[in-house]
């Protein structure tokens, strides 16, 4: 029989198994890079192909394109040059002088503007001017004037209260006016539906025992009735 060893080695003991990190994780990281990848060079393959696009376009096109762009130019110099000489047409400006019976009213107009003049001492209205541009439409007629002018037998609060119910109603404005050559009269601009579907500007001003009334019946000629009418305005009250 064998001799007992003094010492026998003791089984080892079982290792704890080793733990794996799971795998799902990284390539759900792989997956978005991917995605991320992806979606930038679609980005960068639509922004190249528009900007070829855009190139080809241009080249195929750039005479048409300059063609355009000179005729564009040319257009708005033209508009320019029109409207710096149907400016330049309205010098030297005509004048006009009423009866001193009558409060010696003086206008200056464009000379390109026709005018008709009714100076009679025996009518409700002892001066009435018409002015417009090329020729003066009947008095029937429904074209808007350029310029009215009239001194009329009436005071001039009754003619102020007139504009009363298209102030309320939002159709004119109405605020004091003086004339820069008459400073020391005061009246009235209107602003609006001066007449019945007509718009324009009217200033009313007291003259004796009447009224002097002067105004547009269309937006378009405002500006030359503020620069050329209203500023040569004299009369004597």
């Amino acid at each position: 029989m064998p001799n007992p060893t003094p010492y026998q080695q003791q089984p080892a003991a079982p290792q704890p198994p080793t733990y794996q990190a799971p795998k799902q994780k990284s390539s759900h990281l792989w997956f978005y890079l991917f995605l991320l990848v992806l979606v930038l060079f679609f980005a960068a393959a639509g922004f190249g192909g528009w900007a070829f696009t855009s190139r080809q376009d241009y080249k195929n096109n750039v005479d048409q394109k300059i063609t355009e762009a000179i005729s564009v130019a040319n257009e708005e110099l033209s508009a320019t040059k029109d409207a710096e000489f149907a400016e330049q047409e309205k010098n030297p400006l005509e004048s006009y002088k009423g009866p001193a019976a009558f409060g010696s009213v003086s206008i200056n107009y464009p000379k390109i503007w026709s005018a008709y003049v009714e100076e009679s001492a025996r009518s409700n209205s002892p001066l009435s001017g018409y002015f417009h541009p090329g020729f003066v439409p009947g008095t029937a007629s429904d074209v808007a004037l350029a310029l009215r002018i009239e001194v009329v037998e009436s005071d001039y609060a009754v003619e102020l209260k007139k504009f009363e119910n298209g102030v309320k109603n939002g159709e004119v404005k109405v605020s004091p006016y003086t004339a820069p050559n008459v400073a020391d009269t005061v009246g009235a601009r209107i602003d609006g539906e001066i007449l019945r579907d007509k718009k324009g500007s009217m200033v009313l001003l007291p003259l004796r025992d009447k009224t002097l009334k002067i105004w547009t019946e269309a937006e378009e000629f405002r500006k030359d009735f503020n620069g050329i009418i209203l500023a040569n305005l004299t009369f004597t009250p």
